[in-house]
């Protein structure tokens, strides 16, 4: 599915018309560069699942935030800074796979060999400075 957004508002929407979608024990693989919209994509995943989309920030420094009180937890994480898999696991990577919630990995590329391969990729592409491109690759599974 590829999605066009003009504005931080119709990202979130996309995302929360996907999170409709989310049964629990996903992984969503986040891509795009810095500013691409891949906090305000998590943003709409909460608000989709009923969390409150304003306790939302990027996990740059901290590896991971936890978004609890909607329908699934969200567990939001950023392998940007990290120094290899091994941050990831010392941080419990393999257990919040476990817990039944939504797991989003900004940065993807640089943990892959920790991700199952069963994943939803999300591709965010700056086609212009106010306008996204939003690829969603979900894999053969029933989304409802």
């Amino acid at each position: 599915m590829i999605y066009q957004s003009t504005s931080v508002e119709q990202t979130e929407a996309i995302a929360a018309e996907l999170a409709a979608r989310l049964v629990g024990g996903e992984v969503i693989a986040m891509q795009g560069d810095l500013g691409a919209g891949k906090t305000q994509f998590v943003r709409g995943l909460v608000r989709g699942l009923g969390g409150e989309p304003r306790s939302v920030s990027s996990p740059t420094f901290v590896l991971l935030n936890v978004y609890d009180g909607g329908r699934l937890t969200v567990f939001h994480l950023d392998a940007y800074r990290i120094g290899g898999a091994d941050d990831f696991e010392a941080i419990g990577f393999a257990e919040l796979l476990e817990q039944g919630g939504v797991v989003a990995v900004e940065w993807p590329e640089r943990v892959e060999a920790l991700l199952p391969a069963r994943l939803l990729r999300v591709r965010i592409v700056a086609t212009d400075e106010s306008v996204r491109q939003i690829e969603i690759e979900v894999p053969d599974q029933d989304l409802r």
